[in-house]
């Protein structure tokens, strides 16, 4: 088994998301070396010498098309190949789809490299980290999915211009599936360390129910708004995915609510959902439980049970439905 080199990382698909997330990744001088790898190996190859060419204003990285043979001592392993979301269809509306690619891709993976850190980008992201965490024999921690990494971003975003303050002084988390049942957590949100409460009643700005669910239904409908306008979505993820390389190449210990997989956490078992966990060199910390009114906690049970509906949905490797 070659030795694994953390300044190594593969990006598996190189659509849209997958060269968003390369080009950014490029640009933040996180790593010295990345292997694009895609089932077009033409569009791999032109992707590649594209971002080269703005090496010179960038730092140094060396960015080229690969194979599977090539990833043998990546530390970091972004899968972001499958099928796109198209208009009016819901992220678990891919699931067979992905499926059946992940469940061709990942023996590719684990044949030559069985060390790394595997993050999932695909969606439905939770769905498909459970299957790449069952399907490639990883341990827990060293598989993880964006989860609701982005939907969180997009939460600080509208409340910090809703309140007209910076986004990063917003402290709120939405959690469960990265899809239409994820849910906010308002009862711990604050600003700054200020209740979100006291903050809106300081601002002059209503903190009804009303007005908050507004913010949280404009978060759980982006994505849908962006394909409509676009066709897709990719700038926000590949931020989202550099955020949660950052925590594993510095080894931040940072607390960011991926997708990964929970033994008793709030009630759930056996399932791969969006939750604040500790994100450092070695994957996967910690999963920590943060306090849920009674309301968030049954939103949240909620939200797992449509995701387990899914999972049984899914046919095994023998073509068989459980």
């Amino acid at each position: 088994m070659a030795t694994i080199d953390s300044q190594k990382c593969a990006i598996i698909g190189c659509g849209q998301v997958g060269a968003s997330i390369a080009f950014t990744l490029v640009q933040s001088g996180l790593f010295s070396e990345l292997v694009l790898i895609d089932i077009n190996r033409e569009k791999a190859e032109g992707e590649a010498m594209d971002l080269m060419h703005g090496v010179p204003f960038a730092a140094p990285v060396s960015v080229y098309a690969g194979d599977y043979s090539q990833i043998a001592d990546c530390g970091l392993i972004i899968l972001a190949a499958g099928a796109n979301q198209k208009p009016d269809e819901t992220r678990l509306d891919l699931v067979h789809r992905n499926t059946a690619i992940f469940r061709n891709l990942i023996p590719q993976i684990t044949f030559y490299n069985r060390n790394a850190i595997l993050l999932v980008v695909s969606n439905p992201v939770d769905i498909l980290t459970y299957v790449t965490l069952q399907e490639s024999g990883f341990p827990e921690n060293r598989v993880i999915g964006t989860g609701t990494v982005l939907d969180t971003a997009r939460l600080k975003q509208l409340v910090g211009k809703y309140l007209g303050i910076d986004s990063r002084s917003v402290h709120a988390f939405i959690i469960g599936e990265h899809g239409d049942s994820e849910l906010a957590v308002w009862s711990s949100a604050n600003i700054s360390g200020v209740d979100l409460d006291d903050f809106c009643t300081l601002a002059g700005q209503s903190e009804s129910h009303d007005a908050l669910h507004q913010l949280y239904e404009e978060v759980r409908d982006s994505a849908y708004e962006v394909i409509k306008r676009k066709g897709a979505t990719y700038y926000g993820i590949a931020m989202a995915v550099l955020r949660i390389a950052r925590a594993i190449i510095r080894d931040e210990h940072s607390v960011l609510p991926v997708s990964c997989y929970v033994r008793g956490h709030y009630g759930m078992d056996d399932i791969c959902v969006g939750v604040p966990a500790i994100v450092g060199s070695e994957g996967i910390e910690r999963v920590l439980d943060i306090p849920l009114n009674d309301y968030e906690q049954t939103q949240l049970l909620h939200s797992v049970t449509q995701l387990k509906d899914v999972l049984r949905t899914l046919p095994d490797q023998n073509g068989t439905v459980s």
